[in-house]
């Protein structure tokens, strides 16, 4: 976006990837192990394996990680940061598990293994995925009892909030529209406005929505820190997808563990059909400027985490 062209140089990333995972370490350990505890655990068998087969052991867990390190970022409640974690890989699941389906994309490869439909057919992976979302929006909701240690709850304003921010990065005016533009898409040209508002929809808008959600498990957050962090979100959701673009066409499916030349296969717009390898690049690296900047307006004493996060979202393989 060539706004961000002019923007003044960010401070240096003072967390090398050693820093980064002695963080997320811990924190996708927690994940891993809630997920494990509360997803099909309760679902009739097919459905409950097909739910954890399609969650459990894979996936980079970035949005939990967002979710993670917004909240610690805000000092916010670890019970609601779990949760809010968890809620949101479960609607990012949900929409893979949907995505593949032979009705949107077809894809027979996610996470290096068979899609859920391949694996437990369509009509399983179609319940899987409704039932995760709906599970989602259950973890948000606890009742008193729910909680091991019962004074880190959830306060009720705060389960609303949490609610209605995954409600709103999940459907028609985030990942449900931009897909359904996508879907609309394949064979038009797009100008980059337009691209760009798919992308924000259909990626970017669960990516900032992991971010506001842990922003959402603090009491209170001052109105400049929110819009800064809001900012944050956007900008690494939209350098996520910009990077899918270029890793479509450079990495291969066994690196990326799913099908790597689809979208050029299936005549889809992206940036790199738009502006080149380049220029998709180029625009990788503003987003991550305007990311960090929006960190650095934050106010925020600590966003080390935020930081190495966004600097992972653009400089990763896979």
């Amino acid at each position: 976006m060539s706004s961000h062209s002019a923007m003044p140089p960010v401070p240096p990333l003072t967390w090398d990837a050693a820093h980064l995972a002695a963080w997320s370490e811990p924190h996708l350990a927690n994940v891993e192990a809630a997920l494990s505890r509360w997803v099909g655990v309760d679902a009739p068998v097919l459905l409950g394996d097909a739910m954890r087969y399609a969650v459990l052991d894979g996936g980079k867990r970035l949005r939990p990680l967002l979710v993670m390190a917004a909240s610690e970022a805000v000092q916010g409640r670890p019970a609601a940061a779990l949760r809010a974690a968890c809620a949101t890989e479960l609607i990012h699941a949900y929409s893979l598990v949907h995505d593949d389906l032979p009705c949107m994309d077809n894809d027979v490869l996610r996470r290096g293994k068979p899609t859920v439909h391949v694996k437990f057919g369509e009509a399983d992976a179609l319940l899987a995925g409704d039932a995760l979302q709906a599970l989602a929006f259950e973890l948000l909701t606890p009742a008193a009892n729910d909680f091991e240690d019962s004074v880190d709850t959830v306060p009720p304003a705060m389960q609303a909030l949490l609610c209605r921010l995954l409600a709103r990065a999940a459907g028609s005016q985030g990942m449900a529209g931009g897909q359904a533009i996508d879907l609309a898409s394949v064979g038009r040209a797009l100008d980059e406005p337009q691209l760009r508002e798919m992308h924000r929809m259909k990626t970017g808008a669960l990516l900032q929505g992991s971010v506001e959600m842990g922003a959402a498990c603090a009491a209170k957050v001052a109105a400049p820190t929110w819009a800064a962090m809001r900012d944050y979100g956007a900008a690494i959701g939209l350098a996520f997808q910009v990077i899918d673009d270029i890793l479509d066409v450079t990495a291969d499916s066994l690196t990326l563990g799913k099908t790597a030349g689809k979208d050029a296969a299936s005549d889809k717009p992206t940036y790199v059909s738009l502006l080149g390898l380049d220029g998709a690049r180029a625009q990788s690296r503003q987003l991550l400027t305007a990311a960090l900047a929006a960190l650095e307006r934050s106010a925020l004493p600590d966003t080390n985490a935020l930081r190495a996060l966004a600097h992972m979202v653009v400089d990763r393989d896979r």
